[in-house]
């Protein structure tokens, strides 16, 4: 089967225009943040005087990598941190949360999830999901409890009554996840730590920060804040990795986990060049932005279709997330297949929905990017349940999430599924 961009008629192209026009005012706002980060980050760079020697590539052990401590260090004062990992042996977003989890909580002490119920790959790492016995922090004598979000926002009184002597990590989670839920903004995060630390000044509040980064002018106060790489970063460049930024205690913490006590950020080489991550953290401003526009594109657009989307083109932006309820299963399906249909890579793969490991629900998945599973890349996915929404994230280039959102109205147009 041939696959190609399908062609737009006059009614999506007039559509398309008509949002653009109604999303001039956001995307202003979209470029002033993304002057400020990219002033940030070439002033970090300069900083720390980052020359071609970061970029060589180790091996063994990596005592004295030059490359690996600069690139923590950078990291670390982009994102407001006292250190940070990062690293390419860190497998995903999952993977750096978990190892903050277990890093820093032990057996006795409880974690307490401030935003409601986690990510659903979180769900299996701390017990609430999944089988007994896999060393999950249940399996380790590690509690759980949980506040819900309150009319969308922290539930700053419900957290601070939660706080019982046995919690010692507080999780709170910037985006939105599958959930038709606001994600969280950096002010909002920023009053909850400054009152969890204003009763409990032991307590570690850590920000899952992924899909987060970049799309405000400063990250959140967090004691711990983790993400991948793949994400926004990384800036559409790096191949792999993620980062765990913060306080230098509980990162140390977190860094016996990630390699051995006593050992710690001491060691980790790696026989590639480092290039590809301190470009993508200088390029991740721009290329957020692009993100961001796309998703308030397909926001405009699709609301203009009629179907509800979370948030609105116009309201404040604090993830690149966009949600979509299509309210049905066929047309749900079909637009995550014309978004891959609109990808610059494998455009014929013709996405299923499958058990994905770590999820609770059949997912769908249109990945058609450079990098694989990479989320800052033009992407889409949706757990098959009702109501049956479509999360759409990433664009390396507005260009491309443009024609993919034409693209997508005017496959369901085409099947009529949708009246244009």
């Amino acid at each position: 089967m041939k696959i190609h961009l399908p062609e737009i008629g006059e009614g999506v192209e007039a559509l398309i225009a008509r949002a653009e026009a109604d999303c001039a005012k956001p995307f202003r706002r979209v470029d002033e943040i993304e002057l400020c980060n990219t002033k940030k980050v070439i002033a970090a760079f300069q900083r720390h005087r980052i020359s071609a020697r970061h970029f060589a590539p180790t091996t063994g052990y990596g005592y004295d990598d030059v490359g690996r401590d600069a690139l923590g260090e950078l990291f670390a004062n982009v994102l407001g941190a006292e250190t940070a990992l990062v690293r390419p042996q860190i497998a995903s977003g999952t993977h750096a949360l978990a190892l903050c989890l277990f890093g820093v909580l032990r057996p006795g002490d409880a974690l307490l999830c401030g935003a409601g119920r986690p990510y659903d790959t979180m769900e299996e790492v701390i017990g609430i999901a999944g089988d007994a016995g896999c060393g999950s922090l249940r399996d380790l004598g590690v509690g759980y409890r949980q506040v819900d979000l309150k009319d969308g926002k922290i539930d700053v009184e419900g957290i601070l009554a939660a706080l019982t002597p046995e919690v010692k990590l507080v999780l709170l989670q910037r985006s939105r996840g599958y959930d038709w839920r606001p994600s969280l903004s950096v002010a909002e995060l920023n009053a909850a730590i400054d009152a969890i630390h204003e009763r409990r000044l032991d307590v570690c509040v850590m920000t899952d920060n992924c899909y987060g980064e970049f799309t405000d002018v400063e990250e959140p106060r967090a004691d711990l804040m983790a993400g991948s790489l793949i994400k926004n970063p990384g800036g559409g460049i790096a191949p792999t990795g993620g980062y765990i930024a913060g306080k230098a205690k509980f990162v140390e913490l977190v860094s016996y986990r990630l390699t051995s006590p006593g050992i710690g950020a001491e060691v980790g080489s790696y026989a590639a060049s480092y290039q590809p991550f301190y470009q993508g953290l200088f390029q991740a401003p721009h290329t957020v932005a692009q993100a961001v526009r796309t998703a308030i594109l397909a926001a405009r657009a699709f609301e203009l279709l009629g179907f509800d989307v979370h948030p609105a083109y116009d309201a404040p932006r604090n993830d690149i997330i966009e949600a979509i309820r299509f309210g049905d299963e066929t047309k749900l399906i079909r637009f995550i297949q014309a978004i891959q249909f609109c990808s610059p890579v494998d455009a014929e793969a013709v996405p299923e929905p499958w058990a994905m490991p770590g999820y609770q629900d059949p997912v769908i998945m249109a990945a058609g990017t450079f990098v694989s599973g990479a989320s800052i890349e033009l992407s889409a996915d949706a757990p098959i349940r009702a109501p049956y929404i479509a999360y759409l994230q990433g664009g390396l280039t507005y260009a491309h999430g443009r024609l993919a959102i034409a693209g997508a109205a005017q496959l369901l147009a085409n099947e009529g599924l949708i009246q244009i």
